[in-house]
């Protein structure tokens, strides 16, 4: 009797243990996702400043969506017109369900929207999480 008391306290105790552990490698894993679009979305741009890819003259110069990163564009500037790649698969955020296609775990922000009130636009000027809980620091995840 004396047994089971003892492991019955200690596997209420690995339970939240095993529980943090989790959601500390999902924030991990978002954190990578972010930084990766986000590095992906600036090399983009930095491209279109270069005069590598065609810009119309209203545009931002930020990536019309998330699955140009992916198929590439073409690069106007060498004589093959070989195609620029950003990304070799668009990441999914860890704290999206599973069976929403990677592009639409995100959310995504345009650069004429503010950062306090993000909305889709014509561009993709920054992600952010979909998810409406907290962080183990105490920030929202669309925050990040």
């Amino acid at each position: 009797m004396v047994t089971v008391l003892i492991v019955g306290i200690l596997a209420s105790g690995a339970i939240p243990l095993s529980q943090l552990v989790v959601q500390r490698a999902k924030e991990q894993e978002l954190r990578a996702a972010l930084w990766k679009m986000r590095d992906a979305i600036d090399a983009y741009k930095q491209a279109v400043d270069e005069g590598r890819i065609a810009r119309k003259v209203d545009a931002s110069g930020y990536p019309p969506n998330l699955r140009v990163l992916v198929d590439g564009v073409e690069d106007i500037k060498t004589p093959q017109k070989k195609k620029i790649y950003f990304l070799r698969r668009i990441p999914r955020d860890p704290f999206a369900p599973t069976d929403v296609p990677a592009a639409d775990t995100w959310g995504k922000r345009s650069y004429e929207s503010p950062p306090e009130d993000p909305r889709e636009g014509e561009d993709v000027f920054d992600v952010y999480s979909l998810a409406g809980r907290v962080g183990l620091n105490g920030i929202p995840y669309r925050e990040w």
